[in-house]
């Protein structure tokens, strides 16, 4: 399975602070938005990932990425010209995708909660179909939202619903089987001239082959795109990696977890930052017995 990180879009939720850089690359607490999404593919033990993003923003993502190499990943990049929909990532990404399984994740979402890695690699491993996630918001309105059956099974899908049939809400994280592209492409562009990712995921639905994970009570999802929701997420960050002391979307610390980098590497990433709390926190991983 192959990533595509989608961090294009205009920002105008967060106008003025996007108006000259990207949404995805503003900070949040102690790192850039794109970390916390770059974090959860590599959880999901998926390395080769495409980031889309806007022509003009291309070169400062690969500024900061590179290569990914420096992690153990493969980054490529790719330009969406113009906002077209979450769906139009599997059309941008259809060549680096090649016939791949793909997971599509916002580069503006933020999640968090025990076990997630263990949901991630299941989603990730899947044979046939897609697998969204649900997560029971106040006001779902905003969002793509699902509707459940008596037997936990989804029914309905709408888009962003004046009166929402649940209280479910669908997060910016989506894994698909090889038909995605196939499907993507026989979308009709919406009124808003855009293809929808419901209208994708209903493609799924339609066939049984839709399965939604609820996320429960004890987990956080956060979406960053307002002025609110990117201070109440690096609120969140700073609370549980000052009470806690392990820290939120550290793709250093991911890469080392997972094999993707060896503890001298990671002590060079940590040796480079040692001024910053960021990189004592990875200098102390790399001693640790």
């Amino acid at each position: 399975m192959k990533a595509l990180i989608l961090s294009g879009g205009s920002g105008t939720r967060l106008y003025p602070l996007t108006r000259a850089v990207s949404k995805q690359l503003l900070p949040v607490y102690d790192k850039p938005m794109i970390y916390y999404p770059l974090s959860i593919v590599m959880l999901a033990s998926i390395r080769d990932i495409l980031l889309i993003t806007n022509p003009e923003y291309v070169e400062l993502y690969r500024r900061l990425l590179q290569d990914g190499e420096w992690l153990g990943l493969r980054i490529s990049y790719a330009v969406q010209e113009e906002p077209r929909g979450l769906a139009d990532a599997f059309l941008i990404g259809e060549e680096f995708l090649a016939g791949d399984k793909a997971m599509l994740i916002l580069g503006d979402n933020l999640f968090y909660g025990q076990g997630f890695s263990g949901t991630l690699r299941r989603a990730a491993s899947l044979k046939q179909g897609a697998v969204i996630f649900g997560y029971y918001v106040r006001d779902p309105r905003p969002y793509g939202v699902v509707e459940f059956d008596e037997r936990g099974r989804a029914i309905s899908l709408e888009e962003k619903p004046e009166k929402p049939r649940s209280h479910y809400a669908v997060p910016g994280l989506y894994f698909y089987d090889e038909r995605v592209v196939e499907f993507a492409r026989s979308l009709t562009p919406s009124a808003r001239g855009e293809l929808e990712i419901t209208d994708l995921n209903r493609k799924y639905l339609e066939l049984g082959e839709l399965y939604v994970e609820v996320l429960g009570r004890g987990f956080a999802w956060l979406d960053m795109g307002t002025p609110d929701g990117l201070l109440e997420a690096a609120n969140f960050v700073e609370t549980i990696q000052k009470r806690q002391g392990f820290y939120i979307g550290c793709i250093e610390e991911v890469a080392y977890r997972m094999g993707y980098i060896s503890r001298e590497r990671l002590r060079e990433l940590g040796k480079a930052m040692e001024k910053t709390e960021y990189g004592r926190y990875l200098l102390s991983l790399a001693e640790e017995e």
